[in-house]
């Protein structure tokens, strides 16, 4: 079950391991990370509440390719977690290059809150591409 320790290193280790995750699409370990009543928002979008909610979003991700998301920087401390990256993925059969900032509310070893500040452009360019 992935869980921080609650330090900064351990906060640091479990959203490298959630990215990483990702990149797999191993929704299980995706879903362990989050709190009970945690909140994933993308910002451009609505705030989906709870790890039920949250888990049903993540298996919408079924059928989506698997992609690269780089962590440029990251940096972490005992209740928050931000990092720069790059998401490469593929939407509607459209490679998608997204620039995000994701900020991590940490609690009990476990995400609470989920925020990621990105231009949605990108994603909208591949659904109107077909």
């Amino acid at each position: 079950m992935p869980v921080s320790d609650g330090t900064a290193t351990g906060n640091d280790s479990l959203i490298r391991d959630f990215m990483r995750a990702w990149e797999r699409r191993d929704d299980g370990f995706i879903v362990d990370c989050f709190a009970e009543n945690a909140v994933y928002h993308s910002v451009p979008l609505s705030p989906i509440v709870g790890r039920a909610a949250i888990a049903e979003w993540v298996r919408g991700f079924a059928g989506v390719p698997p992609g690269r998301l780089e962590v440029h920087h990251q940096v972490a401390c005992a209740n928050v977690v931000m990092n720069e990256r790059t998401d490469c993925i593929t939407l509607n059969g459209q490679p998608v290059v997204l620039p995000i900032c994701g900020v991590f509310e940490m609690q009990d070893g476990r995400i609470l809150a989920w925020r990621e500040y990105f231009d949605l452009a990108p994603a909208k360019a591949a659904y109107a591409a077909t």
